[in-house]
């Protein structure tokens, strides 16, 4: 079943999603059965009839991931989204600094070391 190692994933529409979801919905066959049929995983599965029962079609359409990581890179960034990305990126430090983690270093040779290795006074 699947992919053969190394290749691509498979890009499933909204439409084909909710074609497979009511197949086990509405004709009340089994999930494994669907699964097996399509050539998807029952995990796969179980994950598209749970996203589609909380939050309906659009939760088929959404793709998980950080809505911020692309902005750093973007010049034409509105005010209202830079000021997000700001915030976004104080909150993480924020996070890590009350963790009692400390940047050494930039770029990649950036490490984070423990706040016993060094002092917050300067």
């Amino acid at each position: 079943m699947g992919r053969p190692k190394g290749g691509k994933n498979r890009k499933w529409t909204v439409e084909e999603k909710l074609r497979i979801i009511n197949r086990h919905l509405e004709n009340h066959l089994p999930m494994e059965q669907v699964a097996k049929e399509e050539d998807i995983s029952s995990g796969m599965l179980s994950n598209w009839i749970h996203k589609y029962l909380e939050g309906g079609e659009t939760a088929l359409a959404k793709r998980p991931g950080n809505s911020y990581a692309a902005l750093h890179a973007s010049k034409h960034l509105g005010e209202e989204d830079r000021l997000r990305l700001i915030i976004a990126k104080q909150e993480v430090e924020i996070a890590r600094l009350k963790k009692g983690y400390f940047v050494k270093g930039v770029g990649a040779n950036k490490e984070y070391v423990t706040g016993k290795e060094k002092t917050t006074k300067s």
